[in-house]
């Protein structure tokens, strides 16, 4: 406090906890939401809606982070007093699998005595490739069932750009074969309304319900208007078997209750309007059904086409149908959308998901041609739709919708204006060159390593070796000249050479293996190479914290005494520990209990031990012990790391441009530096993260300050400005 006003830290608080409110706490009226904070709000809502319903449950969250929902476990660890006095509990996996069968035992408190709620409602987050290796916990949980007033939710984060990815995601098939519905919201107010209708449909018919969190949605944010929901439960047979979970079950009853779960939850969403027409004139020229994301994009290209509003685009003949789920589609709704229509077109991203279930739905029906992705298929009609069919590679974008639906309309008997055929032509041209780049990898902008990021030298390997890629963000060394191919999915590091080593002349490689990925699943990896008795050596980066997703901890307690302790009793052959600080451990050595010692060598020995390491028979570790450079930056701003007194800078006079300094420490904040006599180099004071790796060469050009602060401009005089 300075003069009874609250300094700058303490305004901050206010701040944030003003908005926490905001976005929190209010229940009426609107609030500002991003997609990750919808999903946040999510079990809140839930619980209230329960609370003022008379209902006495409880919330459960579990899953594993990832983009786009990597930021997910950071807000609910924020939030968690809300969270704790609303009854809902967040507790992260340690991987996808286990919180998914975590969140599955929600389901089946109230079989027991003693249960403290009439029913849990239960959240999983994950990635497309969390949802991959969950197939086994999701599959048995499913066909389980649901509490009556319980119900799950499963958030699946699809990233169908790949743009933070190893491949291109759509998990809306993984879905359907596990037999949970699919849900699609548009953006972060659908998030809201989308995910409170999937746990009333996850009790209403038993079954778990699939949100999908496209990036695209995830990463966007809006107004939201909070109304609190009412959904419809249509009547049941009393003759009808009961859909949720029960104690005494056989695998075979399973099965024949996922038929009427199904059809439970077709019946919910036709009940409540999840599908809808946007424009629906009597006699269309052209139907389009799309969903979620993708029906924003086509809002978007029909506005460019001139159809800005429902209303112009009704009159121009276009019946727009925007689905809500799915997957299983309201067979009586796409024949409802798609009557007395010459043609229908389904926009979806990826493979044909939707359109496969219209279909089904339309042939032998109706006089309908169902055009999309695939080869045109007709019901009872002659006439071709002549358009090019949408790209079923990578990402969809608004000039490919508007390209597509100008040639559906002008197949129609549309007549464009020339303003609209001035942007189609324009939209033409940009969707090939767009194509182009985006199928070209060598054309992408690659992105770097932070400034004194560890990876930054730890990904290095010794002339003569190799190393095998892995998940998190050392998988950039692939494309930074580091001998290092070929990643694995999550946990399966090195497993690879197993299947190598027995067919090839080669006798060892290096693996990289991040301490998120080792605690997630890693270790078994390591496991299997003991067991398979190759010559491997795996690299542990150990940077103290989840770094591609926003430096959250490693979940559990793990340390570096930890992990060698780990290995060790593996059965590894020989570990050894580099790191950028091996003061931190006593005398230069790492104990164990027993008194069995491993060695810990400063950065500068990381070639030598690697060396060694590799000719060392059987499976080695080495772990590379440095903090992330993002996230100490992070702890220096707050006060809870050191902030060395201490600068490097690049005197332009003697520097002769050579390079070394880039090439000892692969820092981004070594920068090229324009002169007379050339070009040469300076640091980035603003970039510059301090570990100092740039000295590791000879250069009189480099200058150590002491004590030194990069000059500041004077902040503007406010009063004056008004």
């Amino acid at each position: 406090m300075r003069d009874g006003q609250p300094n700058g830290t303490q305004r901050i608080a206010d701040a944030t906890r003003t908005l926490a409110q905001m976005r929190y706490g209010v229940e009426t009226g609107r609030t500002f939401l991003s997609g990750i904070q919808a999903l946040a709000r999510l079990p809140l809502d839930q619980r209230r809606l329960d609370s003022k319903a008379g209902r006495d449950t409880a919330g459960f969250v579990s899953g594993y982070r990832g983009s786009p929902l990597g930021g997910l476990d950071t807000e609910l660890w924020r939030q968690a007093s809300l969270l704790d006095s609303l009854g809902v509990v967040f507790q992260p996996g340690v991987n996808e699998d286990l919180a998914a069968t975590a969140v599955w035992g929600t389901q089946q408190v109230g079989l027991f005595p003693g249960a403290k709620h009439a029913g849990v409602f239960g959240l999983w987050y994950g990635k497309a490739p969390g949802l991959d290796r969950s197939s086994d916990a999701l599959r048995h949980a499913n066909a389980a069932g649901t509490s009556p007033l319980g119900g799950v939710l499963l958030a699946v984060g699809d990233d169908p750009g790949c743009k933070s990815s190893t491949l291109p995601s759509a998990s809306e098939f993984a879905l359907r074969d596990l037999g949970i519905p699919v849900l699609a919201p548009a953006n972060a107010a659908e998030v809201l309304s989308f995910g409170l209708f999937g746990w009333a449909l996850s009790r209403y018919a038993g079954c778990w319900a699939g949100l999908l969190a496209l990036t695209d949605v995830m990463d966007s944010a809006m107004t939201v208007d909070l109304n609190a929901p009412a959904f419809v439960c249509p009547p049941r047979p009393p003759t009808e078997p009961s859909p949720h979970i029960r104690l005494e079950d056989s695998p075979l009853e399973q099965e024949a209750r996922m038929e009427l779960k199904l059809r439970l939850a077709t019946a919910f969403a036709a009940a409540n309007g999840v599908n809808r027409l946007i424009a629906d004139p009597p006699r269309p020229r052209l139907v389009v059904l799309t969903a979620g994301k993708v029906y924003a994009d086509v809002r978007e290209a029909l506005a460019k086409l001139g159809l800005p509003t429902a209303a112009a685009i009704t009159s121009a003949g276009v019946r727009l149908a925007k689905l809500g789920m799915t997957w299983p589609l309201d067979v009586a709704f796409i024949e409802h959308a798609c009557r007395d229509a010459a043609r229908v077109l389904v926009v979806e991203q990826k493979r044909a998901f939707v359109e496969e279930q219209v279909r089904s739905a339309l042939f032998g029906r109706h006089a309908v041609e169902v055009r999309g992705k695939q080869p045109t298929v007709h019901a009872g009609v002659t006439d071709a739709c002549a358009a090019a069919p949408l790209p079923a590679v990578g990402e969809l974008d608004v000039p490919t919708i508007a390209t597509a639906l100008a040639d559906a309309l002008a197949e129609g008997g549309n007549t464009l204006t020339a303003l609209d055929t001035a942007y189609l032509a324009a939209a033409r041209h940009a969707q090939d060159a767009v194509r182009d780049v985006y199928l070209d990898s060598k054309q992408a902008r690659l992105p770097l390593y932070c400034p004194g990021c560890p990876h930054n030298l730890s990904t290095r390997v010794p002339a003569g070796s190799r190393a095998g890629a892995g998940i998190g963000c050392h998988y950039m060394a692939q494309w930074m000249g580091r001998a290092t191919h070929l990643p694995t999915h999550m946990g399966a590091e090195g497993a690879n050479w197993i299947g190598q080593a027995p067919f090839t002349d080669e006798r060892h490689v290096f693996v990289n293996l991040g301490d998120g990925t080792y605690f997630h699943s890693g270790l078994l990896a390591i496991r299997a190479a003991v067991a398979a008795g190759v010559n491997v050596t795996y690299k542990i980066l150990a940077n103290d914290a989840v770094a591609m997703t926003g430096g959250q901890p490693v979940d559990g307690t793990l340390t570096v005494r930890d992990m060698v302790a780990q290995v060790r009793a593996e059965g590894v052959a020989d570990v050894c520990v580099v790191a950028d600080d091996p003061r931190r451990y006593r005398r230069g050595w790492l104990w164990r209990r027993g008194g069995a010692g491993v060695r810990v060598l400063p950065r500068t020995a990381l070639d030598a031990a690697q060396r060694q390491l590799r000719e060392t028979p059987g499976c080695t570790v080495l772990v590379y012990d440095q903090t992330c450079a993002a996230e100490l930056r992070r702890r220096r701003r707050r006060g809870t790391a050191v902030d060395p007194n201490v600068r490097v800078v690049i005197n332009d006079a003697v520097c002769e441009g050579c390079g070394d300094c880039t090439a000892q420490s692969s820092c981004a904040a070594v920068e090229p530096l324009d002169t007379e006599l050339g070009v040469k180099r300076a640091i980035n004071q603003t970039a510059c993260n301090k570990d100092l790796a740039c000295l590791a060469g000879f250069c009189p050009a480099m200058v150590t300050l002491t004590g030194a602060r990069p000059a500041r401009a004077a902040a503007p005089d406010l009063d004056a400005l008004r």
